[in-house]
């Protein structure tokens, strides 16, 4: 903007605020905005200052060049809500840069219409991510019904059963996790911290899931005798490998 420019914009400005415009006033607004240019954005920006009122009802309003970079800069932005670079096949760098400051410019400056809408997603979500659902015991993909009606327990218990431990409760007195969710120990370790969620569901749990009968007490009594049995002959064989105490004579070796 030189000072016959902004000579133009202070007029502008005159219009609103009843001021004086003169020659120094120009030239000082020039060196203030010398890479704006006095364009339709940029009466736009003085229109934009005194249309809004001041915080304090009794104020003057009196615009200054950095009000009108900033409100032009967002009149500018506006239009690029919008707007998303589509890249050309074997694109180089230059030349993404050259097209890319081009359609910024053009749509910014209101020669070329943006978007009037964002860009829709597509495509369906990660893998990884749709294995974390279905760990949670969320059924990824399912209908969703046209109705708001809130359906009754046993769909909601249908729609989030899956195959594997999270889809059956669990049977352990001390934890009975809902379905979904995931174990969780009374006891507590380095590994597995107190009331955290476990690495892995309970064998009860795994068990009811593959369809296999829960234990009974004489079950589950023999089965602790047998690990019981397993830890002794262990312990026994780690014994019988350890050698024999040398005894020295300490007279002899004297």
């Amino acid at each position: 903007m030189n000072a016959d420019e902004a000579a133009e914009l202070l007029a502008h400005c005159s219009g609103f605020d009843n001021r004086q415009p003169s020659v120094a006033a120009a030239k000082s607004w020039a060196a203030a905005l010398p890479d704006l240019p006095f364009d339709h954005d940029t009466r736009a920006a003085v229109a934009a200052y005194y249309t809004t009122p001041p915080k304090d009802p009794d104020a003057k309003l009196w615009i200054l060049p950095h009000h009108v970079r900033t409100l032009r800069s967002k009149i500018r932005s506006a239009r690029l809500e919008n707007f998303q670079y589509e890249p050309l096949p074997d694109e180089t760098v230059p030349e993404y840069l050259v097209r890319y400051k081009g359609q910024v410019q053009a749509i910014a400056s209101g020669r070329v219409a943006g978007p009037s809408s964002a860009p829709m997603l597509e495509g369906g979500p990660a893998r990884g991510f749709t294995a974390e659902l279905e760990a949670r015991g969320w059924n990824v993909g399912r209908d969703v019904p046209d109705s708001d009606e809130e359906p009754v327990e046993a769909e909601l218990i249908d729609s989030v059963r899956r195959s594997g431990p999270l889809g059956v409760e669990c049977p352990v007195e001390q934890c009975q996790a809902a379905i979904g969710r995931p174990c969780k120990g009374p006891g507590g370790s380095e590994k597995q911290p107190m009331g955290k969620p476990r690495l892995s569901p309970h064998h009860a749990r795994v068990r009811a899931a593959s369809g296999e009968a829960e234990l009974t007490a004489a079950e589950r009594l023999e089965q602790e005798r047998a690990i019981k049995a397993r830890s002794a002959q262990h312990l026994a064989r780690e014994a019988d490998d350890i050698p024999d105490a040398v005894i020295v004579d300490e007279e002899a070796a004297s």
